[in-house]
């Protein structure tokens, strides 16, 4: 008997194919069902720290972080930290957060600007391209022994269309080649041109790729986020690019096919019109409508107040998100008033925790009629001018992260799904064509872990 299953769902199939929001050809990552192991046992963990995270292409920052000479930030991921610097020439380089004397932590900041790093145990100091500046005391070391002049271990760093990544492995593929995405897919939104805005670093209780898995999809949002059905569509379109890479369209400013109503423009929909410019209440059109109307009126807004780039989006982007992931661990959801970045962050020793670790960027400009997206979740206060960098907030275990109605349920949910992995009745997830992002992910795991990249 045959068994029919719905593959695919109508969404850009008619976008031309050189376009970027066209629909992606399938791809065959098979039907394995991975030992759920991999989710809580220290020895899978020991295999990502030995055959992926040293090897791949890791997201550290934003460039307007480093924006001046002397700047710098600390990455963290894991037992690892890293220096992320802005040059003299312009450039940005990276160091081990690692003084070669005693390996003592050079940079006891999360971030800064200096005209040198200097070693707060011994004092040695180190230019901000990482050579050796000074040793206390130097007469009292034997010159063979620091010979070689010891400065700050280089690690590979490439910048991107505004995003900071480093490698710690001198093997791995240039940027470009590594990231799978195509020319223009990230550099369009100009994130060199954003700041960030707000930085929350929260503590959660589940495995790094449990966290993964939930934000590749939108097959939860009926069940765990109700409140988005009246402004946004579930049925995304999932697209899937080389080396882990692979993105979901979330249409919004419509309602979810699963509601019965989609004539009636609910309190949602004016919301959203509102934020374009439209007066709600003037709007004659349908729930069907709003979304070109939204469409229409941010082009308009754009042009008027001299944001150019807006040329190069389609129509769809104006008002969807595209939430793109960068294999291993980074999601981002692209709009083009700003960029909402998270990333999964693995605990240096526990394999159930992990690190989420969100910014929100945003591209401010001086006029009444351009304001922060509701989407952003700001808490009041925040300076959205990109004149102040604020601090990181960090949120220790157990804590509510108040990252906003929506991201705050998904950190109630992931410790208790997390808890089902580890339960002997589950033998493995078993995904569905709206989950093939995830599947897609893990088999770039696999590679990586069996050793065949």
């Amino acid at each position: 008997m045959a068994v029919n299953y719905k593959v695919e769902w109508p969404m850009n199939l008619g976008a031309p194919a050189d376009s970027l929001e066209a629909k992606q050809p399938p791809v065959d990552d098979g039907l394995d069902v991975p030992d759920p192991a991999r989710y809580y046992t220290r020895e899978f963990m020991d295999l990502e720290w030995q055959r992926l995270w040293p090897r791949v292409w890791l997201l550290a920052g934003v460039t307007s972080d480093v924006a001046e000479e002397g700047d710098y930030f600390v990455f963290e991921i894991g037992s690892e930290e890293f220096i992320i610097s802005r040059q003299p020439d312009g450039t940005v380089k990276a160091f081990y957060n690692v003084c070669p004397h005693r390996g003592n932590r050079v940079c006891m900041n999360e971030r800064g600007s200096v005209a040198r790093f200097t070693c707060t145990f011994h004092g040695w100091q180190f230019g901000c391209d990482g050579k050796l500046q000074r040793i206390t005391d130097e007469e009292t070391f034997n010159p063979r022994l620091i010979a070689h002049r010891p400065g700050l271990t280089e690690v590979r760093c490439a910048v991107h269309a505004g995003l900071i990544f480093i490698n710690m492995d001198g093997r791995a593929p240039p940027l470009h080649e590594y990231l799978g995405l195509p020319a223009g897919y990230i550099e369009n939104y100009e994130i060199d041109k954003m700041h960030v805005v707000h930085h929350v670093r929260s503590a959660w209780r589940a495995n790094w790729k449990t966290g993964v898995d939930a934000f590749y999809e939108t097959y939860h949002l009926p069940w765990v986020h109700p409140q988005t059905q009246g402004v946004m569509e579930d049925f995304s379109q999932y697209d899937l690019y080389p080396n882990g890479a692979s993105r979901m369209i979330v249409p919004i400013c419509v309602k979810s096919h699963r509601v019965p109503d989609q004539e009636r423009v609910d309190p949602y929909l004016q919301f959203m019109l509102k934020e374009a410019g439209i007066d709600a209440a003037a709007f004659s059109g349908t729930a069907r409508e709003v979304r070109a109307a939204v469409q229409q009126a941010k082009r308009a807004r754009a042009r008027r107040v001299g944001l150019t780039h807006y040329d190069r989006f389609t129509d769809g982007q104006l008002t969807d998100s595209w939430a793109t992931g960068l294999f291993p661990n980074v999601q981002m959801g692209m709009h083009p008033e700003g960029v909402f970045i998270m990333r999964f962050l693995p605990h240096p020793s526990d394999p159930e925790q992990f690190y989420y670790d969100t910014m929100i960027l945003y591209r401010h400009v001086e006029d009444p009629d351009y304001t922060v997206p509701a989407w952003m979740g700001l808490p009041e206060g925040i300076d959205v001018t990109g004149a102040t960098r604020p601090d990181i907030v960090h949120v220790p275990l157990g804590q509510k992260p108040n990252l906003g109605e929506v991201l705050d349920q998904d950190s109630e949910l992931l410790p208790i799904q997390q808890r089902g992995i580890r339960s002997r009745g589950f033998r493995g997830p078993l995904w569905g064509e709206q989950e093939q992002r995830v599947r897609h992910f893990h088999r770039e795991l696999d590679r990586y872990i069996e050793q065949d990249k």
